[in-house]
């Protein structure tokens, strides 16, 4: 006897208290087993994929891609216990009595089996476990006994499944997901009505970009425009279509221009949260320095070639200026703090946990390098590139994305020379990082060209004053400027 059991979504941690359906991963009528990917959502922390604990039929999905839900609310119905009642044989025989008492007889292997059980594995906040379904299996007939089929099961409420293309499990021809990160991107797709499964991505491993869905609306308007203009063209054309698409051009024409709204959700969402709160709680200042960089760019060049070829991972400027940072905090601590507004107290924290600001096609997030006072530029380095390949996937995990405790910005990579950063809240400062390019300099009494950076630092005034948040920049701006001066605190 089949019975329907309700998946809701989990806590996935972190104080989340809703996340965005990006894709569903099943279709109601698909079978699905113990602890199978459901459906992926995004949450203001990550991209995860979300195990469904009980095995069965899905009946029923709770919200489309692009609708948010709250923590408790219903995903998807499983109906457990069907696929076995749809393996048996519904012939219209009258069941005999034997046979009927058989089917009674409960399976020892069937109450092992599970499916109706939950997977005992435990999301965050929410315990697979479930009450186990009974389970009814119709023994082998006896010798010369008549067959008969199983007694039909108890009406279970099934949701008709929910229509697709012909296409709906290709991508390109191919069987597989749809390679897309970004919400945005499907909700564009989405309001232009773009199959994303015939798009081919021009992003890595073939990631669908935002470029790609507009390329394919500007193709699908260019059509548009085409089929409106051939029946002046071929007067064979029947005149009843052709009045309907002249009428819809000019309609189209004369419709006014409407603004395009978008839901602060997800990534977004979280970091317009965070931004809001850091201007309005922090009173932050800036102060900012040019330097030299010419003999750091020729100590990386340096440390790059002594590595030869195969000699490991190259120096990243972004690293040595990460290695910078956690000397500069080391003489300066009141930078690696933060305040509890409830107690009025400055919390100065004992290690350094470094995050650095990444963009993806996701939106900003700032992966954090934790223990960055231990490491030397090599670790430093390696930590960075990791967390930058996780960032780009969509597979950093709330964790590697919290705890920060002093955030490192290389907005130089945009082609500025600076900039205001804004504090990464409940942090104290952020030490932001323009472009590294030739500029006239005067080095040794002359003029000269050289490899110039612009540093900028936003502190919270609360945490100290503006003697300590110059003295720190003066001191990264002087390593950067002689990197032998880092040979004082190695």
């Amino acid at each position: 006897m089949a019975q329907v059991l309700e998946f809701k979504l989990p806590d996935l941690g972190e104080g989340l208290t809703e996340a965005e359906i990006v894709r569903w991963l099943v279709e109601v009528g698909d079978v699905v087993a113990i602890d199978q990917p459901v459906v992926e959502v995004e949450t203001a922390k990550a991209m995860v994929e979300v195990p469904c604990p009980y095995g069965g039929v899905v009946t029923a999905r709770f919200g489309e891609e692009g609708a948010e839900l709250p923590v408790g609310a219903p995903l998807l119905t499983v109906a457990v216990g069907a696929t076995e009642a749809s393996s048996v044989s519904p012939e219209p025989s009258a069941p005999s009595a034997s046979s009927a008492s058989s089917a009674d007889e409960e399976s020892s292997d069937g109450a092992e089996s599970g499916s109706g059980s939950g997977s005992g594995n435990v999301l965050v906040g929410y315990g697979t476990g479930a009450p186990a379904a009974r389970r009814r299996r119709i023994r082998p007939e006896r010798a010369g006994a008549p067959a008969a089929p199983a007694p039909a099961p108890a009406p279970v409420p099934v949701v008709e499944p929910v229509s697709v293309p012909a296409a709906a499990g290709e991508v390109n021809g191919r069987q597989g997901p749809v390679a897309v990160v970004s919400p945005l991107v499907r909700r564009l797709a989405r309001q232009h009505e773009i199959d994303l499964r015939r798009l081919t991505g021009s992003g890595p491993d073939g990631l669908i970009l935002r470029a790609d869905v507009d390329s394919a609306i500007r193709r699908g308007a260019d059509e548009a425009t085409e089929t409106a203009a051939r029946p002046a063209a071929e007067p064979a054309v029947a005149e009843a279509p052709t009045a309907a698409v002249a009428n819809t051009a000019v309609a189209s024409t004369a419709a006014p221009a409407t603004a395009e709204r978008i839901p602060l959700r997800g990534v977004r969402g979280a970091v317009a949260d965070k931004l809001s709160r850091s201007r309005s709680e922090i009173p932050d200042a800036t102060c900012w320095v040019d330097a030299d960089a010419t003999e750091l760019m020729a100590a990386r060049a340096a440390m790059n070639a002594a590595s030869g070829p195969s000699g490991g991972p190259k120096a990243s400027v972004l690293a040595l200026l990460a290695r910078i940072c956690t000397a500069a905090l080391a003489r300066y601590p009141e930078l690696n703090s933060t305040v509890d507004t409830a107690a009025r107290e400055i919390v100065r924290l004992p290690g350094v946990h470094l995050g650095f600001a990444a963009q993806t096609e996701r939106g900003l997030v700032v992966p954090v390098v934790r223990d960055a006072h231990t490491r030397n530029a090599e670790s430093i380095g390696a930590e960075i590139a990791r967390l930058t390949e996780l960032a780009r996937t969509g597979k950093l995990s709330p964790a590697q994305l919290t705890g920060g405790t002093f955030t490192l910005n290389n907005y130089g990579v945009f082609g500025v020379d600076g900039s205001t950063p804004i504090i990464n809240h409940p942090e104290a400062a952020m030490l932001g990082v323009g472009r590294i390019m030739p500029k006239p300099w005067v080095h040794n009494g002359e003029l000269a060209v050289r490899q110039v950076v612009q540093l900028s630092l936003t502190f919270d005034h609360r945490v100290c004053d503006g003697g300590t948040a110059g003295g720190f920049l003066r001191y990264v701006a002087d390593c950067v400027e002689q990197p032998a001066v880092l040979l004082r605190t190695l």
